[in-house]
């Protein structure tokens, strides 16, 4: 029996688990958004955290993403998959497609990224931002789902809580970035730095700014959202059945 955790959206507890809060919350760096919810699946125990709190209420710049990290880490949780909704920049990162990314470029501004102090200077090694033991068990589950899953691409993660100008999609298409959303950043180094393996599942729910004809309708995001949560739902229960450890 292993014990996973999951950072998630607002709409993510929709999926039944058979959640019960933990009633946990409290962390030496301040409250988590929510207090943990715990599920099964098969014989793992799931820990779900959702970032912007229950109900909806902290912006992507509002979340205290060390107390997140914290408290999945204090859990003893062995591995986060972090549910990240996204909009699409490169041709291929259509409306509700799933995406595994590999790397992360940070446009973010002001959040608390390190769980050091400022007097005490510790570099870690983020060359590799995602967990790649985590992200293979990922792909494999999605192969016996006969699920598409896209291996690759980088996240660029913005400030939030606006969306994006066309211009700053072109910038972040020169850059390299294949899709955006505003938080993937922090949770990734933060957990490279408790030693906590991370992966993301991104959901693509609506193009980036300038790349479609017709202006962004929260309506739509809502819809794909909706649509692409079932679909990540279903690739997780194969993940889950699967699950032996990262070792």
């Amino acid at each position: 029996m292993a014990r996973i955790g999951l950072i998630v959206g607002s709409g993510a507890l929709t999926w039944d688990l058979g959640w019960e809060s933990t009633g946990d919350r409290q962390t030496d760096f301040g409250e988590a958004s929510a207090p943990l919810q715990r599920g099964r699946a098969g014989s793992h125990d799931v820990f779900a955290l959702p970032r912007h709190g229950v109900p909806h209420r902290y912006a992507p710049h509002a979340v205290n993403y060390r107390a997140n990290v914290r408290l999945l880490a204090d859990a003893g949780v062995e591995a986060v998959i972090a549910l990240n909704t996204v909009g699409g920049i490169s041709p291929w990162a259509e409306t509700e497609a799933l995406v595994l990314p590999d790397q992360i470029i940070d446009y973010t501004s002001g959040r608390d990224l390190s769980f050091n102090a400022d007097d005490d200077v510790r570099h870690i090694d983020f060359s590799e931002p995602y967990d790649p033991r985590l992200r293979t068990l990922l792909l494999a589950a999605a192969e016996r789902a006969g699920m598409a899953l896209h291996d690759g691409g980088v996240m660029g993660v913005t400030q939030g809580p606006r969306l994006e100008t066309a211009a700053e999609i072109q910038r972040m298409a020169r850059d390299g970035c294949a899709i955006v959303g505003m938080t993937g950043m922090p949770e990734a180094v933060l957990a490279r730095e408790v030693d906590l393996p991370l992966a993301s599942l991104a959901m693509v729910v609506n193009p980036a700014a300038g790349l479609a004809t017709e202006i962004i309708d929260l309506e739509d995001i809502r819809r794909a959202s909706a649509n692409t949560m079932t679909l990540a739902a279903r690739l997780l229960d194969v993940f889950f059945e699967g699950y032996e450890g990262l070792n």
